[in-house]
């Protein structure tokens, strides 16, 4: 039982730190959803824990406890790559500003040299 409220209470931490965060812009939206969805998952199994060892023994997993392990390792693993993903765009679009940036400026005191003559 312990475990249920500990749990339970974790969920709604988290959901009220999800909502300060969008509310303060520090968190788009797009992420705040992904983190929603989590919740929604986490909320109902800490009420109903039983209910994780019956979808386990539906799958053929040893427990449920086995279950959320697994699944919380997919799930950081995907969160891993997705953000690996967009590091990387963003690493390509700050090289590709930065040229751009390096072009306007050459452009520019090029024009001024050719002011000053």
């Amino acid at each position: 039982m312990r475990l249920a409220v500990t749990t339970a209470l974790t969920g709604l931490l988290l959901l009220i730190v999800i909502l300060e965060l969008l509310r303060r812009r520090q968190l788009r939206e797009k992420y705040a959803i992904l983190w929603l969805c989590v919740l929604v998952v986490i909320l109902p199994v800490a009420v109903y824990p039983r209910l994780l060892d019956g979808v386990a023994e539906f799958l053929g997993i040893a427990s449920g406890a086995s279950l959320i392990l697994f699944l919380g390792f997919v799930f950081l693993l995907l969160v891993s790559i997705h953000l690996s993903w967009e590091v990387s765009r963003l690493e390509e679009e700050t090289r590709t500003l930065a040229e751009e940036l390096a072009l306007l400026r050459t452009d520019i005191q090029a024009r001024i040299g050719d002011h000053d003559r």
